[in-house]
């Protein structure tokens, strides 16, 4: 975007150069010739001016008005416009405090005017006067307040898409320096083939559409939903490896899993209803036990018909089921929290993109400060460098110089420990210096090739009042929320790429470590090899 222009007027800045109509305000006020900001310019300010002395720094702000960019009736390149929109900010700034400064000197007034020694020379009548025009004053100023926030987030969205402009025509200017100077491209890309070779990518390429999923992969315990969503009189339905099943309680108070298709018409159950431990089809209302077989079909002959049914149990707070079609393990991993914490959030979201590029995007860290920055990881420091510390064979480690612990559990599962100290603050060196620590639980369910169900759970080791304060979970959910918003825009540009042939993993470096190995047990695992990766 080397040559791109923009027309002042047509930026729809605060700052406007071209001849619009004089608002009432400005009528009002005095306001003359074409140049205005917001239709406030040239506001009488006698009554600023007054007392203005009183509040000392905090309103002894230059009026920038006098410093209006020379730009009128021009067409503005990027850097100009965004100096354009700079003055915006620095005038709101100026702005709020002027407005903020009429309310306070207002509010003085209404206190002037109930002084009772005033009742000694002023009517009742004056004085009831005086407090409607003051109360119409301030109602005024309250709402230039609401519209200078309005005109602030207006600002600042215009400023933001400024600098990303400016730093377009940056990054391409960059590019074309590069490309002058083969050499100096040449050297970083061998650099990196050195450092891909140390951390042992072993040819590993992840591109073109997603394979079907192989059986061995299916051959796990998977959890696919919280005990807590699961009552007696309730199912969750499910897609697993792109098939549809139903998640219900049985008379004994167990979870069982079926297909999520009634033998008889293909309905779906979940559309349906359960009762006294049977999953009830809406359609012609035959029943199916949690085994999958049919025990009821009103209005015709019983049949002996059965719809598929999987292995699902219940441990920690979580339901699990075993889609393979080899006998399930008799044991589950442990995903209760550390000893000390309390879970305080479980969520469930749908996410579209293949679970895999989820859990590359879980496994690393190194991103946080460019990628988190309106969330978690808002005013981190960019390290030299960062590293994943973990034993040469395992899928376990902790992060440098992050205070995270970070662990891989097969098949689809993240756990994360996190030393905190505030909000957006990170403390010490390791999760063992810091006084407090938020846990996560990442469960990445591959419903299909191009869909995730993401479980999520929080736990802390302090502050155990929030879990009793109402509305919290619609907190963390938007929270969360916001984070995965960040992350997703990035792993759906991955995924678009990826299903064009691009490699996902084309450079790995030293802090993506964990992501790597990841990729390389599943590589294993989709060849059914005897001893997967790792596992020691």
């Amino acid at each position: 975007m080397n040559a791109a222009v923009f027309a002042s007027s047509a930026l729809s800045l605060p700052i406007s150069f071209c001849k619009t109509r004089s608002s009432k305000l400005a009528r009002k006020k005095g306001l003359k010739g074409e140049l205005r900001v917001f239709a406030v310019f040239g506001e009488e300010s006698g009554l600023v001016d007054e007392k203005k002395s009183q509040w000392g720094p905090l309103f002894d702000v230059e009026d920038p008005r006098s410093k209006v960019p020379p730009y009128k009736g021009k067409f503005l390149d990027v850097n100009q416009a965004l100096e354009v929109a700079r003055f915006d900010i620095q005038y709101l700034d100026w702005r709020a405090r002027q407005d903020l400064l009429t309310i306070m000197l207002l509010h003085d007034k209404v206190v002037d005017v109930l002084n009772p020694l005033a009742r000694e020379y002023k009517s009742i009548g004056t004085v009831k006067k005086e407090l409607a025009e003051l109360q119409e004053e301030l109602a005024k100023a309250h709402q230039q307040v609401h519209i200078s926030e309005a005109r602030v987030s207006t600002a600042l969205d215009k400023l933001a898409h400024m600098e990303e402009l400016v730093n377009d025509k940056l990054l391409l200017t960059r590019n074309a320096t590069e490309s002058d100077n083969p050499s100096t491209s040449s050297t970083s890309v061998q650099d990196l083939d050195r450092e891909k070779t140390n951390i042992g990518a072993k040819s590993l390429n992840v591109s073109g559409p997603v394979q079907p999923y192989s059986q061995n992969l299916k051959n796990f315990w998977y959890p696919v939903a919280f005990t807590a969503d699961l009552k007696h009189d309730t199912m969750v339905p499910i897609d697993c490896f792109e098939q549809p099943w139903v998640i219900f309680r049985g008379e004994d108070g167990k979870p069982g899993c079926v297909r999520n298709t009634c033998a008889h018409r293909a309905c779906p159950l979940d559309l349906g209803t359960v009762k006294e431990g049977r999953i009830q089809c809406p359609y012609h209302g035959w029943e199916y036990s949690t085994d999958g077989k049919c025990t009821k079909m009103p209005s015709t002959k019983l049949l002996n018909v059965k719809i598929k049914s999987i292995p699902c149990l219940e441990q920690d707070g979580m339901i699990w089921v075993w889609p393979g079609d080899e006998p399930p393990s008799p044991t589950l991993p442990s995903l209760q929290p550390p000893s000390g914490f309390v879970i305080h959030a479980e969520l469930v979201m749908d996410l579209p993109v293949e679970h895999g590029l989820l859990l590359d995007n879980l496994l690393d860290l190194a991103h946080a400060p460019f990628t988190h920055t309106s969330t978690f990881a808002k005013g981190w420091s960019v390290p030299s460098l960062v590293k994943f510390l973990t034993p040469s064979s395992g899928l376990k480690g902790y992060w440098d110089p992050y205070p995270i612990d970070m662990e891989f559990k097969p098949p689809c599962i993240v756990l994360s420990t996190i030393g905190i100290s505030k909000p957006g603050k990170l403390e010490g060196k390791s999760t063992k210096q810091c006084a407090t620590h938020l846990h996560q639980l990442h469960v990445c369910l591959p419903s299909s090739r191009n869909k995730t169900r993401l479980l999520y759970r929080m736990s802390l080791d302090f502050a155990p009042i929030l879990q009793n304060l109402p509305f919290m979970e619609h907190l963390w959910r938007h929270f969360a929320e916001q984070v995965l918003n960040e992350d997703l825009r990035l792993v759906l540009g991955q995924q678009e790429r990826m299903l064009n042939g691009a490699n996902i993993w084309n450079l790995p470096v030293a802090y993506d470590k964990l992501g790597v190995r990841y990729r390389l047990w599943r590589n294993a695992v989709d060849r059914g090899d005897d001893k997967l990766p790792f596992s020691g």
